[in-house]
């Protein structure tokens, strides 16, 4: 088998990533802070690649970046094996754990290759339900379900009215994360300190930090013919005891205060921007403020795909690989319904990810003398596993203050 790190080479998340970053900028210009995992939303769309075919799976294939159906499963198989080895080891690392489930129409059914790609390939619990006569019990069950994937974070991801009686099959997954970091804030030290927001004004949000010159892995990037390549990098490791997986959090903060926007381009411009290796180096940090934040975000993700060019799968016509039933050519996606959170404090982060697909029926740098890290304006965040570099959370702060 190989290694994950040539694993993951292939497995391409920057369809996600560019859809995280076309919702980010929305937010941004709403002033609304952003949080989504690409992981979730790649794992989701390979299941429903799983039953497609014709230019539906061609197109799915094209935009999750592989060159065929077994290909995807493949990469996908390998990569949750490897999570759900690292949930069993009692390592002293991150509390990790990923989940998928499916709920079908019992009157419908499923073909048994797809049910098998569902339950050996995904590792699905799949349940036969009632959506003609009982679509709201079902949706309390589905919510229920990722309420406890999530260890109580998400709740609600389904609203009421959302599952119909034409609703033939549901597919969820959710993604847990709790890491401590390597090396913790000293909660004694926190204080009150301004956060400057993107329309001028400014809050008191509590700001994290640590003994004066802790050493950080750090990179400040300044380009003075590009105002879109000004931002500084900050990298806090994950304790990860004898975990195969290695996590960090990087904070991407630009230099001026109003600079998200350029950054946000930047990330617009270049999709694997956040897989790359940043040639962080390990410096002095003389001073570092980083806002203490939670909050959640939660979107249709529908809309965007299809701004991106992912058209087919929300047609009916060719998710024909999911049924034998006579109508099943009637089958296509209706919501793509996504849902994180995170929260960053002085031990570490807790952070959690849902994605929902229902689909129905139709009716017919240079060395610094003095290096400081001051968070305090809009900033962009992910949560990294450094082996691969895969991206298993992305988010942006406007205001520390917004709750979910």
């Amino acid at each position: 088998m190989a290694s994950f790190s040539t694993y993951n080479s292939s497995f391409n998340t920057d369809f996600c990533l560019q859809l995280a970053y076309r919702v980010l900028q929305k937010q941004t210009e709403k002033g609304s802070n952003f949080v989504a995992s690409p992981l979730s939303l790649h794992i989701i769309l390979s299941l429903v690649a799983a039953g497609s075919k014709g230019k539906t799976l061609e197109q799915l294939l094209s935009f999750l970046g592989s060159e065929s159906k077994d290909e995807l499963n493949s990469l996908s198989s390998q990569f949750l094996s490897r999570l759900r080895h690292a949930e069993g080891t009692k390592s002293g690392g991150p509390n990790l754990s990923f989940v998928n489930g499916a709920w079908v129409e019992k009157t419908f059914g499923l073909k048994t290759s797809f049910e098998e790609i569902v339950k050996n390939v995904y590792k699905s619990q799949i349940e036969a339900v009632d959506f003609k006569n009982k679509a709201e019990e079902v949706a309390q069950e589905v919510n229920s379900w990722v309420e406890n994937a999530t260890n109580g974070l998400i709740r609600h991801i389904v609203p009421s009215g959302s599952l119909i009686p034409r609703t033939r099959l549901v597919l969820a997954n959710a993604l847990y994360f709790k890491g401590a970091w390597d090396k913790r804030f000293d909660s004694s030290m926190t204080e009150t300190r301004s956060f400057n927001l993107l329309n001028g004004e400014n809050v008191k949000v509590p700001f994290m930090t640590s003994k004066r010159c802790g050493s950080y892995y750090y990179r400040s990037f300044q380009n003075h013919f590009n105002s879109f390549e000004n931002y500084k990098v900050l990298s806090i490791p994950y304790q990860c005891g004898s975990n195969p997986f290695k996590f960090a959090m990087y904070f991407f903060l630009p230099h001026g205060k109003h600079g998200l926007p350029n950054l946000i381009h930047t990330l617009n411009s270049n999709p694997r921007f956040l897989n790359q290796n940043f040639e962080l180096q390990r410096e002095e940090i003389s001073e570092l403020w980083i806002p203490k934040f939670k909050f959640s975000y939660n979107v249709e993700a529908e809309k965007a795909m299809k701004e991106l060019g992912l058209t087919l799968p929300f047609m009916p016509g060719e998710l024909t690989e999911v049924s034998d039933s006579f109508s099943s050519h009637k089958l296509h996606v209706s919501k793509i319904l996504h849902k994180a959170f995170v929260e960053v404090d002085e031990e570490g982060t807790e952070a959690a990810a849902c994605t929902i697909v229902s689909a129905i029926q139709c009716c017919a740098s240079v060395a610094m003398p003095k290096i400081s890290f001051v968070a305090d304006h809009p900033f962009i965040f992910m949560i990294r596993e450094e082996t691969s570099k895969a991206v298993f959370f992305i988010g942006a702060v406007l205001n520390p203050l917004l709750d979910s």
